[in-house]
């Protein structure tokens, strides 16, 4: 058992969000009982997830995107409603981190993500060095072989836009909505970029620039981190860690 101070402490020491401009609050979210004996991990504090947590036995829950966002009306309606409503009823503690969980070198999304893919990153690129590059390791030197092993490690299709059919030296990665990272991986030296979703301007980018664009789902690459950093801090408050996937297709 731990207490809930204790486990924000040391999730504000891993994660480390003041050194990010976010889109919405980072940490604890909505407070729940004092004492914690067992944090679920999840991608998204959907009804579906925080429902499935309680009833597993969590204590507090530890998401990639929270409830509260920047442009938010303060207003608790509806499904928003809802979803506090629950934790507040069963005394759930809510941790969200965005960014941080995105960035951290070893435990991250785009760390984890590189894990599965094989992928070792020697630099950083984009706004807040988000983006992770590094040389294509042998085997997945052309966008075939790298489509088949994305499908294969995400369970998931991905939407490729081959490019002008290069052999790829350097690939560049960045999870979840990444794709106005784009311009900045190819200016990085990337042969090929993946993330998670891809818009109109990127498609046309692919075939200008001959850099292949890989769409790989957003919560597909971005299912990692969270389970990796929860079940690191558990281990070290000595708490039960479970992780929970809620599917969606996105």
């Amino acid at each position: 058992m731990a207490e809930r101070t204790e486990l924000e402490a040391s999730l504000q020491a891993l994660l480390r969000p003041e050194m990010f401009n976010d889109y919405g609050p980072n940490g604890l979210q909505v407070e729940g009982r004092a004492e914690v004996r067992r944090v679920v991990s999840g991608v998204t504090a959907s009804l579906a997830f925080i429902d499935a947590a309680i009833a597993a036995g969590a204590d507090a829950l530890l998401v990639h995107h929270g409830l509260f966002w920047r442009g938010h009306d303060g207003c608790l309606r509806g499904w928003l409603r809802e979803r506090v409503a629950r934790l507040i009823t069963h005394q759930v503690s809510l941790f969200a981190y965005h960014l941080p969980l995105d960035a951290h070198p070893e435990l991250g999304n785009n760390a984890q993500l590189g894990s599965r893919l094989g992928l070792q990153a020697d630099a950083r690129f984009g706004e807040q060095e988000l983006g992770f590059i590094g040389e294509v390791p042998a085997g997945l030197s052309s966008v075939t072989a790298l489509a088949s092993k994305v499908q294969h490690a995400l369970q998931r299709v991905p939407l490729v836009i081959p490019g002008d059919g290069r052999s790829l030296r350097r690939l560049a990665w960045c999870t979840g909505g990444a794709q106005g990272y784009f311009e900045a991986a190819v200016a990085a030296g990337a042969d090929a970029f993946v993330t998670g979703e891809i818009s109109e301007p990127q498609a046309h980018l692919a075939r200008e620039t001959g850099v292949a664009f890989l769409a790989c789902g957003h919560h597909a690459t971005e299912r990692y981190g969270a389970p990796a950093v929860a079940a690191h801090v558990a281990a070290q408050l000595g708490i039960e860690h479970r992780f929970i996937e809620i599917d969606n297709p996105a």
